[in-house]
């Protein structure tokens, strides 16, 4: 007898839930609040309204299927199942948060607050769960971006992976590009990012160096990397800041104490590398499949 499907409820903890933790009860987080020209009825109301969401979609879940369910901090920790259902009720950048740790399963995104989130990926509304859950055929197949050490660490990402220092001090190594030869750098890091990456920091980076590249498009197997102000001297160089990847990798050698490689702006979740080391960053073999 096969299993039914599980849904997989994914979601992050409110303001709401994180002042009081921080200012020890509600009316001493309340008085802050006012004391800064701020409201915790506001609060209350964005709180109200994720939890309505989460309990319509928990609502929409066939009654004979399981069900799991993940805050965002929690999700290292979280075992995903291949056959597993994922339903992300929050923000875009909640999806991004949970695309490293699957591996192929339908994602589908909820939309708890369509006045503050851009709905680029949670597109959709909470009433569309029940007929979402059961029309998995539409797949948004989104690149996802992978870096690999030599010693076996991995890690990927849905928009982008940082390399660089981890206090972002300047980081020194040897860049080798697929077209070019090797070059020794000094910079405040490199950024490669995917066609879903290239509306965000990748894009900044772009438009600010007026660059010739073509961004990909969320399903574009393209990769661009950038490399942040790259530092010339006797030692180092600059002509190799900028480029493209499809079926070869982006290949930096480690020549400092300590560099780092994270994704999607979780500096916790990260890569640790030392001198010597080397870390390939290229296309994932895994994407996310995101429910239209």
């Amino acid at each position: 007898m096969s299993l039914s499907p599980r849904v997989v409820l994914v979601h992050r903890a409110t303001e709401l839930d994180e002042l009081p933790a921080h200012h020890g009860t509600r009316g001493q987080a309340a008085f802050f609040l006012s004391t800064r020209g701020g409201s915790i009825d506001e609060v209350e109301a964005r709180h109200a309204a994720s939890r309505a969401a989460i309990a319509e979609v928990g609502g929409a879940i066939p009654i004979d299927w399981r069900r799991g369910s993940v805050e965002r901090s929690d999700l290292s920790r979280f075992l995903f199942g291949p056959e597993d259902i994922i339903v992300i009720v929050g923000q875009d950048g909640l999806v991004a948060n949970a695309a490293k740790y699957l591996d192929g399963q339908p994602v589908i995104g909820v939309n708890t607050d369509p006045t503050r989130n851009p709905g680029v990926l949670v597109a959709h509304a909470p009433a569309d769960a029940a007929e979402l859950l059961h029309t998995l055929d539409n797949i948004d197949y989104r690149t996802m971006v992978e870096a690999t050490a030599d010693d076996g660490q991995t890690l990927r990402a849905l928009n982008e992976i940082y390399l660089g220092h981890p206090s972002h001090q300047t980081a020194r190594y040897t860049l080798s590009a697929p077209d070019g030869p090797p070059e020794a750098q000094a910079s405040s890091g490199l950024i490669v990012a995917t066609g879903t990456g290239a509306t965000g920091w990748c894009r900044s980076a772009w438009l600010e160096r007026h660059s010739p590249l073509s961004l990909p498009s969320p399903s574009d197997g393209r990769l661009v990397w950038f490399v942040r102000e790259a530092w010339p001297s006797p030692a180092t160089g600059t002509s190799c800041t900028e480029g493209q990847l499809t079926d070869s990798p982006l290949r930096i050698r480690v020549e400092s104490d300590h560099l780092v490689a994270f994704g999607d702006g979780i500096e916790a979740d990260y890569l640790s590398l030392t001198w010597g080391q080397s870390v390939t960053v290229t296309r994932s073999a895994r994407t996310l499949n995101l429910v239209r």
